[in-house]
């Protein structure tokens, strides 16, 4: 039954691919000559159709509050939290003044369309099994930063299916620390109700809270180590 109720918005979920697809000449064609500026351009325009047309088709309703503290430009790093599959989407429709790819498991890559769509955004994706794996992927995201691009991240790991909110894997920071670029923590809450919490994807209300962006240029080593926790904490308060 499941399956059957799922068939309509899987079927949304497949056509918004799209959006994607409708700026990846222009992706390419700007990547290959090395403009970044161009390449961002699109990117943000494809990820910014993508998710404000699927949040929409799927009924997600989004509040936005904090949008005032998003930069004008990046590179920047996102911290969020991580409750369910919808919390992609939600963030390419709220992230919209600038480009931005996912932090993200390996196994992405295996979905069917979708996983070459992830990698086409500057995305990295990550092997925890594999500690070099895991370190090649952290510096290639530094690289990918340091050209001017932005990532998000889920330093959660997994979904937590539900409003808790487990532990930041601190690792992931050095994405930011490296480069010192800033850190903007982003607290997202109620997308587990799209899918996880029933197993039938449904249209809800999210809320999205935005919190002012933490530069790490001139951190001494004590606040570096206090970054991942004070990040946590500033997530887990927009949650509550």
């Amino acid at each position: 039954m499941r399956i059957l109720g799922n068939a309509v918005p899987g079927i949304k979920i497949l056509a918004a691919l799209k959006w994607f697809q409708k700026n990846k000449k222009e992706i390419f064609d700007a990547r290959e000559k090395e403009d970044y500026e161009t390449e961002r351009k699109y990117i943000l325009k494809s990820t910014s159709d993508w998710g404000k047309n699927l949040c929409r088709e799927l009924g997600i309703e989004i509040d936005v509050e904090g949008r005032e503290n998003l930069p004008d430009s990046g590179p920047a790093v996102f911290i969020a939290n991580h409750q369910g599959y919808a919390d992609i989407p939600v963030m390419c429709a709220v992230l919209d003044r600038f480009q931005f790819g996912f932090v993200a498991k390996e196994e992405l890559r295996r979905i069917p369309l979708y996983g070459k769509a992830i990698l086409d955004i500057r995305s990295v994706l990550m092997n925890r099994d594999d500690t070099k794996a895991s370190v090649r992927s952290i510096f290639e995201g530094i690289d990918l930063i340091k050209k001017g691009f932005s990532l998000c991240i889920f330093p959660e790991g997994t979904r937590s299916r539900s409003e808790e909110m487990g532990e930041f894997h601190k690792g992931s920071f050095k994405l930011a620390l490296k480069p010192k670029v800033p850190v903007i923590p982003v607290s997202i809450n109620g997308t587990y109700r799209v899918f996880e919490a029933t197993g039938k994807i449904t249209g809800t209300k999210v809320k999205v809270v935005i919190h002012p962006a933490i530069q790490t240029a001139n951190l001494d080593r004590e606040q570096q180590n206090r970054l991942p926790e004070q990040v946590e904490e500033t997530v887990r308060n927009g949650i509550k």
